[in-house]
């Protein structure tokens, strides 16, 4: 496994991470999560992506099970902003809301800090000042040691970090968006700002939903239990020209020997300022094949030959 500095922190992650959001649920129970946690751990694994509201905290709370004793070899990410509770003030970015969320966390994970705690979205409805101040003060308690946003726009990242090195706060080591081959409004703001004041970059959704995996085939219906089957996400990339484009990136891979999904995954760790590449898993299958993934670093001129087949979305 190859490892990379999180943005301009001395922390370093593994260049792929798995995302956790359906750990806790009925499909991924304790004896399951346990199995993935000891699995990555032997990959050389070590970044984990969860949030409180996944499956209603329950991906916390199987995450805090299986990590018993095995904290200083994880680096764990959760977020906080959507609502937790029956309260008006259960969601959001405020500092009321925030020291809730924390706590509430850190019970769940039967820890003492947070690696990388995320504003899970812009709060338009609190000063960004007083979110900025209350996650400081997590770090000066040691409750949290790294921040960072998700799914912040270019100007509310750029605003929020130049006000932090201003009033001497903590400012935002990444930021985790969606990002993938179909996918890439990022490269038009917050990639460039993120190159330019080298805040890392964390890709989710790399495989589009599984469409980049290539288990769906044009003109064909779904395969039996997969996501494609009902979720609008998956089946918004089933066009004929994201289908043709499909079929020569995995003839691409097979050439250079390897899956149509490992090349998603490679190719945006070629892409600038990303430190990690969060990819969802179920299975130790799901976890194989993703580390397998990380090894690829594509040539230049395989990056460029992508990017050619990519034109043609």
């Amino acid at each position: 496994m190859k490892y990379r500095n999180l943005g301009n922190s001395g922390v370093k992650v593994s260049t792929v991470g798995i995302g956790t959001n359906r750990f806790g649920s009925e499909k991924t129970p304790q004896s399951e999560v346990n199995r993935i946690v000891d699995h990555a751990l032997e990959l050389g694994i070590n970044h984990l992506d969860t949030a409180n509201a996944y499956q209603n905290g329950n991906s916390e709370i199987v995450l805090g099970n299986a990590l018993k004793g095995k904290w200083d070899r994880f680096f764990l990410a959760t977020k906080f902003y959507f609502q937790t509770g029956e309260g008006i003030n259960s969601r959001g970015a405020s500092r009321y809301h925030i020291y809730n969320a924390v706590d509430a966390s850190l019970k769940r994970l039967q820890s003492d800090h947070i690696d990388l705690y995320y504003v899970h979205r812009w709060d338009a409805e609190t000063p960004i000042e007083e979110t900025l101040q209350t996650l400081d003060y997590l770090i000066q308690q040691g409750k949290v040691r790294y921040i960072g946003a998700s799914n912040f726009a270019a100007w509310q990242l750029a605003k929020s970090n130049l006000l932090a090195n201003v009033k001497g706060w903590n400012a935002f080591v990444a930021i985790q968006s969606h990002y993938h081959m179909l996918e890439r409004d990022l490269e038009k703001e917050v990639i460039p700002y993120c190159q330019a004041e080298n805040v890392g970059v964390i890709p989710y959704f790399p495989l589009a939903g599984g469409f980049l995996t290539g288990k769906y085939q044009n003109g064909q219906p779904a395969p039996a239990g997969s996501r494609g089957e009902s979720s609008e996400y998956v089946q918004k990339y089933m066009t004929d020209q994201n289908f043709d484009v499909l079929k020569k990136l995995e003839t691409f891979a097979k050439d250079h020997g390897h899956e149509v999904n490992e090349l998603a995954i490679a190719w945006l760790l070629a892409q600038p300022r990303v430190s990690s590449v969060i990819s969802g898993a179920t299975k130790l299958d799901h976890v194989t094949k993703n580390a397998a993934a990380a090894e690829w670093e594509l040539t230049v001129e395989e990056l460029n030959s992508v990017n050619e087949i990519l034109k043609g979305k």
